[in-house]
């Protein structure tokens, strides 16, 4: 076989390789995912609401999915007036993201009355999804 042929066999592996990787990438993103009520780290600095559930959603000014996930949770909170709606600039509060294992941008959070995460979601979140997750916290 020529060099050439094993580069291209080589590189066509490794693109079939990342486009997979990709897939797999992708299909989590926006998806809220229920977390586990084992670890809760501190909130008492999040302006967490105390009568019912709040979204907090980790952003910063470079981000530009943020901007998108900003407008499914204004959309959201506009049509469920008992959810409240924190916005973070991962920039300004740095100590927050890491403690709360924010590793990538957009990141949202969700936590219900009593301070708790019930969910979390990297990428943007679907209103629908948004709306489902937070709608059993109201009661």
């Amino acid at each position: 076989m020529s060099t050439l042929v094993i580069a291209g066999t080589a590189l066509l592996a490794a693109l079939a390789v990342a486009t997979a990787a990709g897939a797999m990438v992708n299909r989590r993103s926006g998806v809220l995912r229920e977390t586990s009520p084992d670890s809760q780290p501190d909130t008492s600095d999040l302006g967490l609401a105390q009568t019912g559930p709040t979204v907090v959603h980790f952003s910063a000014a470079w981000c530009g999915p943020c901007a998108s996930v900003r407008r499914v949770v204004d959309q959201v909170c506009a049509a469920l007036p008992d959810v409240s709606h924190v916005e973070i600039d991962i920039d300004a509060n740095p100590a927050a993201a890491k403690r709360l294992s924010v590793l990538s941008l957009p990141t949202t959070l969700i936590f219900d009355a009593d301070g708790r995460q019930r969910y979390r979601s990297a990428g943007v979140p679907k209103v629908g999804d948004l709306r489902a997750v937070l709608q059993p916290l109201l009661a």
